[in-house]
């Protein structure tokens, strides 16, 4: 697959294997994202956790809501505490260190010491590391990309989100079947799991190169190009080209705003980005799907009532059709049709399917006798298309639909800005849902289906197109003649004084 892909866009088989192998490795902070966001709901219904951090069904819901919301704090936080970090050290040595700062906080959950706090703390500290990779992940991935596959490339954090969450569904639902409900294993097998995860995403980072696009704003000149060099397996005229494009948007946007100032992000067009930016990942968490991820036994439970372990068969399930539709869009969806038009459509898909539940829960609510009814078919069915939809939009375009809008100047606040927003409303709506649940039932899906039909206008009226363009015509560097005349005029300038080096192109 991956010589016919590089017959078909111009790239060397071997950059084409490296992009992919790059973005396999960074993403595995969306494994590890989507495996925690699935295990945690699984693990909260487990006798054998309520007994060994000693609470009772008068605490469940409490319980479950801060285990779930406490990690997304802390989360929110790295989101602002990672930017200086990456814009310091780079890319490669921040995501590193996020996978170290989650074992730290996997170590303390897994450790069976009866204590609510500190499996809270554990949660916090995990949060920390999950969050800081998030900013980082989406913004390496997109500088090192090429143009042709940064769309299918910048998918795979959603693709290994969702490959998590299907690992970790499995994962619950096999312990409950192998082991007994008061044995420890039970839930510490799939939480310490998550060790294994984090530990290969820090490791597999020694195997790659630093972002050629940060090592160039911060004047590492021929390290870009050995990095450029390194990602597409190939130093070429169209390589050249690219490299002194990625200097001309870098140079420009260092010389157009000398100084950055934090205040820069509420100026002109800048807010704009930051705005749309934190939109779009609110609304991601708005469609509902987030939610399901972390409470889908529970949900299941609503829908058709519990009868053994059937919500847990049920989510694993669940996370079995949103791998096969999350892979099915990444290989022949994410490049070749337009974010705007997926995103709208999908969220009006998502809102039929999320009223129509809440219509067929309304007039057949669950049985008490958990026995297997038409209209319980007729919720799992719906509830099936509505994630397979969101596999195919909301899912994965915003994390490379953001890490495209903002220039070099301001990714990495930009993007931070952005996916806080991602993880403030994972903190609400996490926080939130299990007295959903518990208070509106049906409702809650009717609320949900609101939201996608505000989300879907959003993207159709609000959402600008991105799709097959380089970063600089994205964000208006260079694409006209005046900015490019701009450009030579300063690059002439700066040659002369002798302040910037030339990159020798070799």
């Amino acid at each position: 697959m991956a010589g016919f892909f590089a017959s078909t866009t111009g790239m060397t088989r071997m950059g084409m294997l490296r992009a992919y192998w790059l973005g396999m490795v960074v993403c595995i902070g969306g494994f590890l994202f989507g495996y925690d966001s699935g295990i945690i709901g699984g693990v909260l219904t487990m006798t054998s956790f309520e007994n060994d951090f000693r609470y009772g069904a008068a605490d469940r819901t409490t319980v479950s809501s801060l285990a779930v919301s406490l990690q997304q704090l802390g989360a929110f936080v790295a989101c602002f505490a990672i930017w200086p970090v990456t814009h310091r050290f780079g890319r490669k040595w921040a995501i590193a260190t996020c996978a170290f700062i989650f074992c730290i906080g996997a170590a303390i959950e897994t450790g069976n010491t009866h204590s609510r706090a500190a499996f809270y703390v554990g949660r916090v500290i995990a949060g920390l590391g999950l969050g800081g990779s998030s900013v980082v992940v989406p913004m390496f991935s997109s500088e090192m990309t090429p143009r042709q596959i940064r769309g299918q490339i910048g998918s795979f954090y959603q693709l290994m989100y969702t490959l998590g969450i299907f690992t970790s569904y499995w994962i619950d639902w096999g312990v409950a079947q192998n082991y007994t409900k008061n044995d420890s294993r039970m839930w510490q097998i799939p939480v310490g799991l998550q060790l294994l995860w984090a530990g290969l995403l820090g490791l597999g980072m020694f195997t790659l190169k630093e972002s050629a696009r940060w090592l160039t704003a911060v004047g590492r000149h021929e390290e870009a190009w050995e990095s450029l060099k390194w990602i597409r397996a190939d130093d070429g005229p169209l390589i050249q080209a690219e490299m002194e494009e990625m200097c001309a948007g870098v140079e420009m946007e260092a010389h157009a705003r000398e100084g950055f100032r934090i205040t820069e992000m509420i100026q002109g067009d800048n807010l704009r980005r930051t705005l749309t930016a934190s939109a779009v990942f609110t609304a991601q968490q708005a469609t509902g799907a987030t939610a399901f991820a972390y409470y889908g036994p529970q949900y299941f439970k609503l829908m058709v009532g519990n009868k053994g372990n059937s919500d847990l068969l049920l989510t694993a399930i669940f996370g079995a059709i949103k791998v096969a539709a999350c892979s099915l869009f990444v290989l022949f969806v994410a490049d070749t049709v337009g974010r705007r038009n997926i995103l709208t459509c999908g969220a009006l898909f998502m809102a039929a399917c999320q009223i129509s539940t809440a219509a067929v829960l309304r007039s057949h609510p669950a049985p008490a006798s958990a026995q297997v009814t038409p209209s319980g078919i007729a919720t799992i069915a719906l509830i099936y298309l509505f994630v397979i939809a969101y596999n195919f939009s909301w899912g994965p375009l915003p994390w490379p639909y953001v890490s495209e809008l903002f220039p070099t100047r301001i990714r990495e606040p930009g993007i931070a800005v952005g996916v806080a927003s991602q993880w403030l409303f994972n903190f609400v709506f996490s926080l939130s849902t299990p007295y959903m649940i518990t208070n509106m039932g049906w409702g809650t899906f009717l609320l949900w289906g609101v939201f996608d039909i505000c989300i879907a206008a959003f993207a159709w009226f609000v959402l600008t197109e991105t799709q097959g363009k380089s970063l600089e015509e994205i964000t208006n560097v260079s694409s006209s003649p005046s900015g490019k005349a701009f450009i030579e005029e300063e690059y002439e300038h700066e040659r002369r004084s002798g302040k910037t080096p030339e990159v020798e192109i070799k």
